[in-house]
């Protein structure tokens, strides 16, 4: 495959409705708020997402999580997947170590990997690394969620272990627990692709579709007991594609073209808020709609 032939800049505007859109564990699972009370969404759970999607279009994925793995994986740690999916031996050629890697997984080429090197003796790396082409920042509401956040404590219907002897034979059922949700928010979140880093790991035109795809359909098949069905949506994908390897404008310029503002003081839907896009010339855009 040809590699990304030109820069692309994207954003992503997604609904949140009734939903954890990303917990703290250090705040007992709490929706993820940054200090002026704007909800967040880390950028590790965005290409969490985004790998998921691409596994589900049947794409290689060499970083997968244990509740979603490739059928038929018998792999529990990257570790073990690298040492038995690649052939070559990083101690005598890493170089063609990263290009087995990259053509061998879709995430390794779009976002870049360190694999630890096993024994490695004294005076070798103890890693090799891989820089992707693909960046995405966090997401982060266009309004504040702090006061729009919802927490509910529920009750365990069963007992999840059996007590000590004398103990009546089994541990109360009424263990208590909280559960939190934001009740509605509009996030928005950025991402370019530089063909400079794409001609070193092989990242091509069709990855970059693949990629676009996947941010389309980010939340399909996501639902979970704190993301229900339909909880999370794509609203909109902006695609801008420049017309060269180095682009007509910096990322930063490009990202700037969009701006999304409540024009309610209590929004409750997408409705409720005004989504501009200005232009830059020369510089085509794409909107697709989410599903």
């Amino acid at each position: 495959m040809t590699p990304l032939s030109k820069k692309i800049d994207f954003a992503v505007i997604v609904t949140v409705n009734r939903a954890n859109p990303n917990g703290d564990p250090l705040t007992n699972n709490r929706p993820r708020v940054t200090y002026e009370g704007l909800g967040e969404i880390s950028d590790v759970a965005i290409k969490r997402k985004i790998r998921n999607r691409l596994m589900q279009m049947d794409k290689k994925i060499f970083v997968q999580s244990d509740d979603n793995r490739e059928e038929g994986d018998p792999h529990r740690s990257l570790l073990a997947r690298a040492s038995k999916e690649i052939k070559s031996d990083p101690k005598k050629d890493d170089e063609k170590y990263r290009k087995e890697a990259c053509e061998k997984w879709i995430d390794v080429r779009a976002f870049g990997q360190v694999f630890p090197i096993k024994g490695a003796s004294k005076g070798q790396g103890a890693s090799i690394g891989i820089r992707g082409p693909v960046s995405i920042h966090s997401a982060f509401s266009v309004a504040k969620v702090e006061n729009r956040m919802t927490s509910l404590q529920i009750t365990k219907s069963v007992s999840t272990q059996e007590g000590k002897e004398g103990d009546a034979g089994k541990r109360a059922s009424d263990t208590m627990g909280m559960k939190h949700r934001v009740d509605h928010g509009v996030y928005v979140f950025y991402g370019s692709m530089n063909p400079q880093l794409a001609s070193k790991t092989g990242f091509s035109d069709e990855d970059a579709q693949a990629i676009k795809e996947a941010l389309r359909t980010l939340f399909v098949n996501d639902a979970s007991s704190a993301r229900p069905e339909g909880s999370m949506a794509v609203h909109k994908v902006y695609w801008w594609e420049h017309n060269s390897k180095n682009g007509q404008y910096s990322s930063a310029k490009v990202h700037r073209l969009l701006t999304v503002k409540p024009n309610k003081e209590e929004p409750k839907d997408i409705g409720d808020y005004d989504i501009k896009r200005d232009d830059l010339d020369g510089l085509n855009c794409e909107e697709i709609d989410g599903e």
